[in-house]
């Protein structure tokens, strides 16, 4: 259950979504002092970020700082947690929807390959 005080936000995550995510996204360091903002606050408030296109400073203030999401937005993205994440989403999905987790086939177009500089 979400266990903050704020009203919800469309944008935040069932208990369910929680449930898939939360083991993607790191804990506390052992030995560190403990956490004060639960992960999923963090998360919520990313994704309300995501979600109105709104800048970082216009969090509102029921979430954590704007700071302190923005900083661990970045620690996670250097650190490949977006990536892995949404790489274990698609697959849970994927098998969800009755097919195989991995991708048979990729789809490129010329906007998306690197060419160089002059045509051949």
């Amino acid at each position: 259950m979400l266990s903050v005080t704020r009203k919800p936000y469309p944008s935040d995550l069932t208990d369910r979504e929680w449930a898939l995510l939360e083991p993607l996204i790191p804990s506390t360091k052992p030995g560190g002092r403990p956490a004060s903002i639960p992960r999923r606050e963090i998360v919520n408030a990313l994704l309300y970020v995501l979600c109105q296109g709104t800048s970082w400073r216009a969090l509102p203030h029921d979430f954590p700082h704007w700071k302190t999401v923005y900083e661990y937005f970045r620690l996670w993205k250097k650190t490949g947690v977006w990536e892995k994440a949404s790489q274990k989403l698609v697959r849970t999905y994927r098998s969800l929807d009755g097919r195989n987790e991995d991708p048979s086939a990729a789809v490129l177009d010329s906007q998306s390959v690197k060419t160089t500089q002059k045509g051949g």
